[in-house]
C-alpha cells in the first residue's frame, strides 16, 4: 500500500519585517544577516494570530468535506504551546468541524515533532483502511528583543494530509532516527523566551546529519536523490549541510530555501516549508523522483527519510508579494504584544480565522465572521 503526503497547505502571516531594517536598528552590518544567515524577510504574527488560527487557515486551504469525514487522527506539532494540558488539536478539530470519531493530540520535541507526527500518521493510515490523518506544524519563533536569535524569527503553519494513494509523495519505509541528550536549545516553563547555545546547536545539527545520513547510506547503499530538503533554522546552515553530504546537489539547494528566506524560521514547519518551496519552484522534478528529508529538533532528535514523488506533486507558488511591511517600531509593538485576558482583539489583517480574545481563561476564535 502506498501511503504519504496527499495535500500540503501553507499559511504565512500578512506582516513582515525586512531583515535589513532589523540590522539597521540593531547597529549590525546588513551582510551579517543577508549573507551570514541568507535571510531576507521575517513573517510577523500579530497577537490575534496564534498557532491555532494559523494552523486552521493552513488546513482550510487543502481540506474538502470528504477529507473531513475521513480524518481519524489529528496531530498538532508545535513548540509554541499556550496550554500545559489541553491540546491545540482540540481547537483545530472544532474549528474545522471534523468527524467527531477522531483522535487528536499535541506533540513536542522542538522542531522535530512534525516529522514524528507525519511518520506516526503514515503508520496509522496503513493500519486503518480509508482513513486519513491531518498533521499540523504551527509555530511562532520569537526570541528576546535585541538578542542574537532575533534575526532568525518567523511565524507560520504547514498542514499536511496523509492518505492512501497520495497525490504528492509516498513516504518510503526506511529511515534513520537518532537521539542525543544535549542542551543546545530549550525553554523551561518558567521562561518566556528560549535559552539558546547557538554554536552548540549548529554543531549538533551537522553532527546529527552526518550520523543519520551515513547510517542511511550504509544500510541502503543509496544516494539516488533528486534533491535534499533540510530543517532550516536559517538558510545558510542548510547550505552548509548540503555541501557536507552531497555537493552535487548544491545548485539545486536554492529551490529548497526560497520560501524560508522570505519567512524565517517556523520551527516545526520549517522542513515542510522547504519541501513546499522545492515543489513550487523546481522545474526539473518529475514523477518517481526521490527527495531526501533531514529533520532536526534541538535537545536533540533527528531523522533522515525519503519521499518518492507522485504525478501531482507540483504546487503553486505562494503569493508573498502582497504582504504588509512593518517599520521597526511597528514590529516591536505588534510582535511583542502580550496576550491579556478580557481584551477583544481586532482582526487587523482581515483573516478568515483569528483569536478574538481570552475570556475567563478560555480562548475564543472567530472563523468566517462567526
Amino acid at each position: 500500500m502506498s501511503v504519504g503526503i496527499d495535500k500540503i497547505g501553507v499559511y504565512i502571516p500578512k506582516y513582515f519585517l525586512d531583515i535589513r531594517c532589523l540590522a539597521k536598528a540593531r547597529n549590525v552590518e546588513e551582510e551579517k544577516y543577508t549573507k551570514g544567515l541568507m535571510h531576507d524577510k521575517m513573517a510577523i504574527s500579530p497577537v490575534s494570530q496564534d498557532i491555532v488560527s494559523m494552523g486552521t487557515m493552513a488546513s482550510l486551504k487543502i481540506l474538502n468535506e470528504e477529507d473531513k469525514k475521513n480524518i481519524g487522527l489529528v496531530i498538532f506539532a508545535t513548540e509554541s504551546s499556550f496550554d500545559k494540558s489541553k491540546a491545540a488539536s482540540t481547537y483545530i478539530h472544532s474549528l474545522l468541524d471534523l468527524n467527531p470519531y477522531c483522535r487528536t493530540v499535541e506533540m513536542k520535541q522542538a522542531c522535530f515533532s512534525a516529522t514524528a507526527g507525519i511518520l506516526m500518521a503514515r503508520d496509522y493510515v496503513k493500519l486503518n483502511k480509508n482513513k486519513k490523518a491531518l498533521v499540523i506544524a504551527s509555530d511562532i519563533a520569537k526570541y528576546e528583543m535585541k538578542s542574537p536569535g532575533e534575526s532568525t524569527q518567523g511565524s507560520g503553519s504547514v498542514a499536511i494530509l496523509i492518505s492512501e494513494n497520495p497525490k504528492i509523495a509516498e513516504i518510503e519505509e526506511n529511515s534513520v532516527s537518532y537521539t542525543k541528550d544535549v542542551m543546545d536549545f530549550y525553554r523551561p516553563s518558567q521562561y518566556e523566551y528560549p535559552k539558546v547555545d547557538g554554536k552548540l546547536s549548529n554543531e549538533m545539527y551537522l553532527h546529527h546529519l552526518e550520523v543519520t545520513y551515513n547510517a542511511y547510506v550504509k544500510e541502503k547503499n543509496d544516494t539516488n536523490f533528486s534533491n535534499i530538503c533540510f530543517h532550516v533554522p536559517y538558510p545558510k546552515l542548510a547550505l552548509k549541510a548540503v555541501k557536507m553530504v552531497n555537493k552535487n546537489l548544491e545548485d539545486r539547494y536554492y529551490d529548497t530555501v526560497k520560501l524560508n528566506s522570505q519567512v524565517g524560521n517556523i520551527y516545526t514547519g520549517s522542513l515542510y516549508l522547504s519541501l513546499y518551496s522545492l515543489l513550487s519552484n523546481a522545474d526539473y522534478l518529475k514523477e518517481n523522483d526521490r527527495i531526501a528529508m533531514y529533520s532536526y529538533g534541538s535537545g536533540s532528535v533527528s531523522e533522515f527519510f525519503v519521499l518518492k514523488l507522485k504525478k501531482d506533486f507540483k504546487k503553486e507558488k505562494l503569493d508573498l508579494e502582497n504582504r504588509i511591511e512593518l517599520s521597526i517600531e511597528e514590529y516591536e509593538k505588534i510582535f511583542y504584544e502580550k496576550e491579556v485576558e478580557d481584551k477583544e482583539y481586532e482582526n487587523c489583517t482581515d483573516e478568515k480565522v483569528y483569536l478574538k480574545g481570552i475570556f475567563d481563561s478560555k480562548r475564543k476564535y472567530v472563523i468566517n465572521g462567526k
